[in-house]
């Protein structure tokens, strides 16, 4: 007998077979760059690992969808195996079983046929057992595949999706609130890599606002491993809304900064071949976010912009966020925006922005370029 461990994934599986092997080889690096010391073989929808697993760090890898401990004998050894297999795995403190066959390869047996013999002999092992395909107390699961069968009695989830990586990169603008960090791992989730990115607006955010990005940032690190936040200070939104004010603009406070942050993430995106942006927003949440908003915002970047969160009110955001562990960084103390108008224009126009952008240019303050 050997112990392994059983990793399953499932989009993979879909795919045609020179993604599929090309995806494969990237989860495994994956797995390899947490746990490097372990050895990995893989099949068609199976990943097997030997070595030091950390199950810990197996649930947080991108594209696995379960896993299990696995003992590993040959097909031959199973009915002299699963007595002392069954008792170790506690069956006799149940009332209930079940037996849950799978099968791969050319066999004279069907699944079902090895459920029926395999079941039996448990109930002969041990008779006060009652079979229970539907809500079992304990359950058997034996793999079969040629003539090797892999036997175990748990599932562990995983998180799921892709390969973390297989679709390329996005720089993530982040404010360390509970929106932007969880949009940053659903674009994880689906095998983008993400640079997170904090555009620093001197004069109307502190230090502490910096340092709760980062805190986020250092718990999706058990996603995405090694990712670290991008600070860039940027002194526009303090010379822009002193003209705003004096010209009676000052409700289009919160379009100008969003637009010179799609400026700033747009540039930073080309110099790292970012294939777009990813943002928090979700419609009509604050007032930049309505939907007349968004499409202002969306004029000043030219590239792709991500909201994956974009149809969620916010509990759906919250549970998300507590569920992968950033909420309590994100509602940890930071002071807030200091530049938010009383009054926040919802209902902004292209073409009014657009004139006061250029009025703003005639004063020599070069707004649109970076």
């Amino acid at each position: 007998m050997k112990k392994q461990w059983l990793v399953r994934y499932s989009e993979i599986f879909l795919k045609s077979d020179p993604v599929r092997r090309r995806w494969e080889n990237v989860l495994i690096a994956n797995i390899l760059e947490v746990m490097p010391g372990i050895h990995v073989r893989n099949e068609r929808g199976r990943i097997w690992l030997d070595g030091e697993v950390r199950p810990d760090l197996l649930q947080n890898i991108f594209g696995i969808v379960s896993f299990s401990e696995v003992e590993h004998i040959k097909l031959d050894e199973i009915e002299s195996y699963i007595p002392d297999f069954c008792r170790r795995h506690g069956i006799e403190s149940a009332k209930t079983f079940a037996l849950r066959i799978k099968r791969v390869g050319k066999h004279s047996f069907t699944s079902n046929d090895k459920a029926i013999e395999y079941g039996d002999l448990v109930r002969r092992e041990f008779p006060h057992l009652k079979v229970n395909l539907a809500n079992p107390e304990k359950e058997i699961f034996i793999e079969i595949r040629e003539n090797e069968a892999y036997l175990y009695d748990r599932v562990t989830k995983a998180v799921g999706g892709l390969p973390l990586g297989v679709e390329g990169t996005l720089v993530a603008l982040v404010s360390g609130g509970i929106d932007s960090p969880v949009a940053a791992w659903m674009m994880m989730k689906r095998g983008c890599r993400i640079i997170p990115l904090f555009v620093a607006l001197d004069t109307f955010l502190d230090e502490t606002t910096v340092a709760r990005a980062q805190r986020v940032i250092a718990v999706l690190a058990k996603y995405q491993p090694g990712i670290e936040l991008v600070v860039i200070r940027d002194s526009y939104l303090e010379v822009a809304k002193r003209e705003l004010i004096k010209k009676q603009f000052e409700k289009y406070t919160c379009i100008f900064c969003k637009r010179r942050m799609y400026r700033v993430a747009t540039a930073f995106a080309n110099e790292h071949s970012a294939k777009g942006i990813v943002t928090g927003e979700s419609i009509g949440q604050v007032a930049s976010q309505t939907l007349d908003n968004l499409m202002v915002l969306n004029d000043a970047a030219t590239i792709p912009i991500y909201r994956p969160l974009i149809g969620f009110d916010k509990e759906d955001t919250m549970k998300i966020a507590r569920e992968i562990g950033t909420f309590p960084q994100s509602t940890s103390h930071a002071s807030g925006c200091k530049a938010v108008p009383k009054g926040p224009s919802t209902a902004a126009r292209l073409e009014k922005i657009l004139e006061i952008e250029c009025g703003l240019i005639a004063t020599g303050m070069p707004l649109p370029s970076l």
